[in-house]
C-alpha cells in the first residue's frame, strides 16, 4: 500500500501528525489515492480534496498503520478510536476533521 504525503513513515505518520497514536491514513474521494492527512493532500495533490459522500460510508477507504489493514468509512467512525482489526489506539482528536473528509 502506498501511503502519499510528507515524511511518511511505515506507520503513516507523517509530518503534521506523527503522535503515537496517528496512525490512519484514508482514501481521497476526488483521486483515490491514500494520504496520511488532508495536508499531505493538500500540499501534493493538483486539485481540492473532496468528502466522501454518506452513501459510499461502506468504501474501504481508511488504513490503520499499526496492522496494516483497510476498514470502511462506516466502521472507522464507529470505532469509539480502535482499529476493530489490533485494537490499536487512534488519535481521537481525528474526529475534529471529519468534516473535512466526510459529508456530515
Amino acid at each position: 500500500m502506498t501511503i502519499h504525503g510528507t515524511n511518511v513513515n511505515a506507520r503513516t505518520q507523517c509530518a503534521h501528525y506523527h503522535s503515537e497514536r496517528d496512525i490512519i491514513a484514508i482514501q481521497h474521494k476526488c483521486c483515490g489515492e491514500f494520504y496520511a492527512c488532508i495536508r499531505c493532500h493538500n500540499e501534493a495533490a493538483d486539485h481540492p480534496a473532496q468528502v466522501w459522500p454518506k452513501t459510499e460510508f461502506q468504501a474501504q477507504a481508511i488504513y490503520c498503520g499499526h496492522c496494516h489493514q483497510t476498514l470502511s468509512i462506516a466502521s472507522y467512525l464507529s470505532s469509539n478510536s480502535t482499529c476493530p482489526h489490533c485494537q490499536a489506539a487512534f488519535n481521537p482528536g481525528c474526529a475534529n476533521h471529519y468534516h473535512l473528509y466526510f459529508e456530515q
